[in-house]
């Protein structure tokens, strides 16, 4: 082999390894720094979990003077995002009474896992612990589903009794614990979901997409990088 094809060749090794880096360095960047990293999840008790009859479940303290509307399938990996990203700056903004969130829960990702019906169990799941009405266990838990713990669609994910440990972790009662481990709210969560995915629609007027949030009726811009601090100053 001659020098100037071993030039040659080396040349296009390093281009292509400056390349790699290069990629690697922009997939590294693509989630957002996360915001009041450190704070954690709620923990004020005076927040508190309300699992409405439709499935939504309420987070915040009472009277709070703005209350937003969050569209979530548990499997979804930008509502992973969305949480790790944005959870403790939204947990500190329902700690100082500022803000509250209703939960929408969508299972449309149900195919996706392993199991066929995760996003559905984890739904319920949710109803399991909000019923309990301890803000701050709810919202450990809710960080434990959607970041620590979430599953990447198509791989494996968690069995009820994983669910129920989850539970048991953030601090929720044995009753909670009970309910996830025996399935006790899936066939509720899959009507429950069924009429967030229809509502979530009829707000799109298209297709469901998660995570989707409104204020009222608008639509938030969760690309905005300040949109948890405008909404709620």
């Amino acid at each position: 082999m001659s020098s100037a094809t071993s030039y040659a060749l080396g040349g296009v090794a390093l281009a292509l390894i400056v390349l790699i880096v290069f990629l690697a360095f922009r997939s590294g960047r693509d989630e957002p720094d996360v915001r009041n990293d450190g704070y954690g999840p709620v923990r004020d008790p005076g927040v508190v979990a309300v699992l409405q009859p439709d499935g939504v479940v309420l987070l915040g303290k009472p009277g709070a003077p703005k209350t937003i509307d969050v569209y979530e399938d548990p499997l979804c990996p930008a509502c992973g995002g969305l949480e790790r990203v944005y959870g403790q700056e939204l947990a500190q903004k329902l700690d100082e009474g500022k803000l509250a969130v209703r939960y929408h829960y969508v299972n449309f990702l149900d195919p996706k896992s392993s199991s066929k019906d995760y996003s559905t169990r984890a739904i319920a799941a949710n109803e399991c612990v909000a019923e309990a009405g301890n803000g701050p266990v709810y919202a450990k838990f809710h960080e434990l589903l959607f970041a620590s713990k979430q599953p990447k669609e198509g791989g494996d994910d968690l069995s009820n009794e994983e669910l129920s440990v989850l539970a048991r972790d953030a601090g929720a009662q044995e009753q909670a614990v009970q309910c996830i481990a025996t399935g006790a709210k899936v066939e509720s969560a899959k009507a429950h979901a069924k009429a967030a995915t229809d509502d979530l629609n009829a707000r799109l007027d298209g297709p469901a997409a998660t995570p989707s949030v409104f204020d009222g009726t608008n639509k938030v811009d969760v690309n905005n990088e300040e949109w948890v601090a405008q909404l709620a100053p």
